[in-house]
C-alpha cells in the first residue's frame, strides 16, 4: 500500500476532479490488482475510470502532486504480473476510452482510443465496409493501448509483424501530466528520436498511453488452412524451418505437441490425433493460396508428415483457430482449480530445433504436465504449467524450469519473452538478455519519470 496520508489527499482530490468516477470498493480494488496468470493479486489504494485523456491527465497530475503511484489497466489479459499494484496506488482503467477517432481507408490506418480492444476494431471495420483488417492477434480480446504498451504480437506475426511493426503513432500522458503525441501517419520518418518506439513495449513504466495510430492490412481474397501431424518433434520442427527457408508466405504456422494436442482436444471438443501438430494458414489470391500450400505439402511430406488435413471452409478455420486460441485454458483445464505459469521465449528460427529439443529434455522430469506449444514461424515457444494456487514446491519447481528455458533461448542468441513483456515475472531475465544495457534503460526511466511513479515495480524491479 502506499503512503496512507499521501493516499488519501490524492483521494480527496481525485473525487474532487472526477467525482463517481473514482472508487475504493474492495472487490473493483482486487479485480484491479491482477491478471490471467499465477501472480499473486496486490491491489491498489484506488481505481479511477477514465473516459477520456483530458481524465488520465488530471488523475496523473493528482498523483504526482501528492507522490501516489500509477499503474495503468486494460483488460487484464496479460500474464506477467504488470497490473500487480506493487507498491499500491492509483489504478488507471482506460476501458471506457473505447472510441475509434478516425479512419482512412485509401491510407490503411486508424486512430483509436486505448481502451478499443482488437475484436472491436475488427467489428468496426467490417461493419463500414472497407475490406480492411487489424492483423495483430495475440488470441485474447486486448485492448490495443496494453497491446501497444507490451509490444504484442500472436500468431500472425510471421506474416504481418508485431505491435512494433504496426503501431505508427501515440498519444501518451507523462509522469508530468504533459500529453505528447509521437510518431504520425507517414510511412516513414527521420524526424528526432523515435519516440513511437520508445513508448511501445514500455509496460506503463514511462507514460500512459491513450490514443494509438495503427495500419492496417486488407482482407485476404482467399484463405486456407492445414492441421498436420508428425511422429516427433523434430521433425516437425525441421519442416518449418524448411518452409520458412523456401520463402514460402505463410499467414501463420503454429506448433502444439502431443501434450498440448491432448488438452485441447479434450477442451474443446475436438478429435485430432495425439502428436505433435502443426496448424497452417495461407492468405492471398485464390491461385496463390493453392500454390503455397501445395509447395508446403510437399515439404512435409518430404520430413514424414503422416496426417494433412485440410480446413478450407471459414466454419471449420474459425473452430480451429478458436481451439489453438483456447490453448492456455485448455492447459489449465488439464488440472481442475489451476492457475497458468507462462513461459514464453523466442529464438531464430534456425535454432527453434534446438531450443525445443533442450526444452523438452527438462520438461521430461515435470511434476506438472508441461504442454509446449509456439508461434512457430518467427522461433516463439511457450510452455505453460498448470500449478495449484499455493502449493510453494510446485511453484519453486516450475520457476526453475522457467530459468532454465529462458538461459536456453538466450544461450541460442533468442530473448527471454517474444510477445508478453518483463513484469513482475521476468526481471531477472531482462538483466541477464540486456546486461548493462539495463542501466541504460533505467535512465531513460529516470528523466521521464524521476519519482519512479508510473507503474513501479516493473521492468526493473
Amino acid at each position: 500500500m502506499a503512503d496512507t496520508p499521501a493516499i488519501n489527499e490524492c483521494l480527496s482530490d481525485l473525487r474532487g476532479a472526477l467525482g463517481d468516477r473514482v472508487t475504493t470498493d474492495a472487490a473493483v480494488l482486487l479485480e484491479h490488482g491482477k491478471d490471467s496468470a499465477h501472480h499473486a493479486p496486490q491491489a491498489p489504494d484506488v481505481v479511477v475510470e477514465a473516459t477520456s485523456t483530458n481524465d488520465v491527465q488530471q488523475a496523473v497530475r493528482i498523483c504526482s502532486q501528492h507522490g501516489v503511484p500509477i499503474i495503468p489497466f486494460g483488460t487484464g489479459t496479460a500474464v506477467e504480473g504488470g497490473v500487480v499494484a506493487t507498491r499500491g496506488g492509483v489504478c488507471i482503467d482506460l476501458q471506457k476510452m473505447n472510441q475509434i477517432k478516425r479512419l482512412s481507408v485509401p491510407d490503411m490506418d486508424v486512430t483509436v482510443e486505448a481502451g478499443v480492444t482488437r475484436l472491436q476494431l475488427n467489428a468496426y471495420l467490417a461493419e463500414q465496409g472497407t475490406g480492411l483488417r487489424f492483423p495483430v492477434d495475440p488470441g485474447a480480446d486486448a485492448s490495443l493501448g496494453g497491446m501497444a504498451a507490451t509490444r504484442a504480437s500472436g500468431t500472425a506475426a510471421v506474416s504481418y509483424g508485431t505491435m512494433r511493426e504496426n503501431v505508427l503513432g501515440l498519444e501518451v500522458v507523462l509522469a508530468s501530466g504533459e500529453v505528447i503525441k509521437t510518431g504520425g501517419r507517414a510511412r516513414k520518418s527521420s524526424a528526432g528520436y523515435d519516440l513511437t518506439h520508445l513508448f511501445v513495449g514500455s509496460e506503463g513504466t514511462l507514460a500512459l498511453i491513450t490514443e494509438v495510430t495503427l495500419k492496417l492490412a486488407p482482407l485476404p481474397e482467399a484463405i486456407s488452412a492445414a492441421v498436420c501431424s508428425f511422429d516427433s518433434i523434430d521433425a516437425a520442427v525441421a519442416s518449418v524451418i524448411d518452409v520458412m527457408s523456401k520463402g514460402i508466405p505463410v499467414a501463420r504456422i503454429e506448433l502444439l505437441d502431443e501434450i498440448q494436442m491432448d488438452a485441447v482436444n479434450r477442451y474443446s471438443d475436438l478429435n485430432y490425433e495425439v502428436a505433435p501438430t502443426l496448424f497452417f494458414e495461407f492468405h492471398g489470391s485464390q491461385a496463390a493460396v493453392v500454390e503455397h500450400a501445395e509447395r508446403t505439402r510437399a515439404i512435409l511430406d518430404a520430413h514424414g508428415v503422416r496426417n494433412f488435413h485440410w480446413a478450407s471452409g471459414q466454419g471449420e478455420r474459425d473452430r480451429l483457430w478458436e481451439a489453438r486460441h483456447n490453448g492456455y485454458y485448455a492447459t489449465i483445464g488439464l488440472r481442475e482449480g489451476s492457475i497458468g505459469y507462462v513461459t514464453d521465449v523466442c529464438v531464430p528460427v534456425s535454432q527453434l530445433a534446438e531450443c525445443i529439443r533442450r526444452t523438452k529434455a527438462d520438461l521430461a522430469g515435470c511434476s506438472v504436465p508441461a504442454p509446449l506449444f509456439g508461434h512457430v514461424g518467427d522461433g516463439n515457444v511457450h510452455v505453460v504449467f498448470p500449478i495449484m494456487p499455493g502449493n510453494d514446491a510446485e511453484l519453486a519447481e516450475v520457476k526453475s524450469l522457467g530459468a532454465k528455458i529462458v538461459d536456453h533461448a538466450l544461450a541460442l542468441e533468442g530473448t527471454c519473452t517474444g510477445e508478453h513483456g518483463i513484469g513482475i515475472g521476468k526481471i531477472d531475465a531482462l538483466r541477464k538478455e540486456h546486461g548493462s544495457a539495463v542501466d541504460t534503460m533505467r535512465a531513460i526511466k529516470s528523466a521521464l519519470d524521476p519519482d519512479n511513479l508510473m507503474n513501479p515495480g516493473k521492468l526493473f524491479g
